[in-house]
């Protein structure tokens, strides 16, 4: 069972991401993705990709760049410079007080910034001294309805050389001025019923447009019929020869800080939670460390592992250390004679073992035969054969003969 487990884990997990990718991607109908995204990299229809990619041939000698920074801490933009123009698209446009001045700070130095918002923040229309009325604007929530009504916009004559209705069967998403000051304002453009939804304000060199609609901008719109004329009107109102415009991604990343509306909430349900999760960069990336680390983790487990081997120990010769246990029990009781025997039988008995050497008869022959092989010389080998042999004939031994014979045999056993 241990063997097969790895492979089962691993199938376990491989089975899981099938599944994860798989329901992301189950929810996927082949429908109309009716996310208001916005965004210029999007090709849904409501997403801006071929309002941004027309931006070459309204302004040709332009560079065109994204912004993401505050007004007037800008990497893309220059606050000191004209012939700039900043154009904002988004459902909600809630720059706060410090924001709008800078915007404005900007406008003065003779550049423009075009904003597309069918809601405007309150500190905005209390600096621009206008009113919107947002009858026209509905909930922004996944499910509402946002085509009670087709959305039409038209632009006035003059200042623009045709007057005509546009018109889609999107999404309606707009709103409109019922009150401006009209001693900096120019109306340009108008809602279904005639009520200005286009303006234009005059500070210092530059402009400043409001336009509230910003669907007119997404692809759905400007891909039907003619509709590409309005959004080529709407820009031409900026001068051509502009050096450099900034498409704006701040306030469309920032509009939904004060509560309002869910765009991403509904590209996340469109999406489906695995694809919410690897939309966060951060969070794509432990995603996948984590993953492999997983992996790997399981690649390792299921190599076959060995048992430990156990260390065993070298066989010891206990032969020596019984006979030194016998040898102090005959000493301490006093039987030298005794000792003196066993330690020569013994001896006897390692010289028949290792040398082959019979010992029965323990003459000069003997000990010369026993000094050949074992190097050991004559004198110190025919001490022991004569204390052996003249042992049984001595009526007792000695402390000191017991020690004498003991270090000869311990001398021959270190040199043999």
């Amino acid at each position: 069972m241990k063997k097969i487990l790895p492979y089962i884990l691993a199938g376990v997990i491989l089975a899981a991401v099938i599944i994860l990718v798989y329901t992301s991607r189950g929810d996927r109908k082949k429908t109309l993705n009716e996310r208001l995204s916005f965004r210029k990299k999007d090709k849904i229809p409501y997403g801006t990709y071929v309002a941004f990619e027309n931006l070459h041939y309204i302004f040709p000698a332009a560079r065109i760049v994204t912004n993401k920074q505050e007004p007037g801490y800008w990497d893309s933009l220059d606050t000191d410079k004209p012939g700039q123009a900043l154009i904002i698209v988004s459902p909600i446009f809630n720059a706060d007080e410090f924001e709008i001045k800078k915007l404005i700070g900007f406008v003065e130095q003779g550049n423009d910034v075009f904003v597309s918002s069918a809601i405007i923040s309150d500190d905005t229309k209390e600096i621009l001294g206008c009113g919107i009325s947002y009858v026209d604007v509905y909930d922004l929530y996944p499910g509402a309805d946002l085509l009670k009504d087709t959305l039409q916009v038209s632009l006035t004559n003059p200042p623009f050389q045709r007057s005509f209705n546009y018109t889609y069967p999107g999404k309606r998403l707009d709103s409109h001025f019922f009150k401006v000051d009209s001693s900096i304002t120019t109306v340009l453009g108008t809602s279904r019923g005639g009520d200005p939804n286009f303006i234009r304000l005059r500070a210092g060199k530059g402009n400043l447009y409001v336009h509230l609609a910003p669907m007119v901008f997404s692809n759905y719109f400007l891909l039907r019929n003619r509709n590409i004329k309005y959004y080529e009107d709407v820009l031409s109102v900026m001068s051509p020869k502009t050096k450099k415009v900034a498409w704006d991604e701040y306030y469309l990343n920032k509009r939904w800080s004060s509560g309002s509306g869910s765009d991403d909430r509904s590209g996340a349900q469109d999406k489906g939670w695995w694809g919410t999760l690897f939309k966060f960069k951060g969070l794509r990336w432990g995603l996948w460390v984590f993953l492999l680390l997983l992996l790997l983790y399981t690649l390792l487990e299921m190599r076959r592992k060995q048992r430990p081997i156990p260390v065993i120990a070298k066989p010891r010769n206990d032969s020596l250390d019984f006979v030194k246990t016998i040898g102090r029990l005959y000493y301490d009781k006093g039987d030298h004679g005794n000792l003196c025997r066993k330690m020569a039988s013994y001896f006897l008995e390692h010289v028949r073992n290792r040398y082959k050497l019979p010992t029965a008869v323990m003459n000069e022959e003997f000990i010369k035969q026993l000094q050949f092989k074992t190097g050991v010389s004559e004198e110190e080998i025919r001490g022991i054969v004569y204390f052996i042999r003249d042992m049984d004939m001595a009526p007792a031994i000695t402390d000191h003969q017991l020690q004498f014979f003991h270090k000869q045999l311990e001398s021959f056993y270190s040199k043999a």
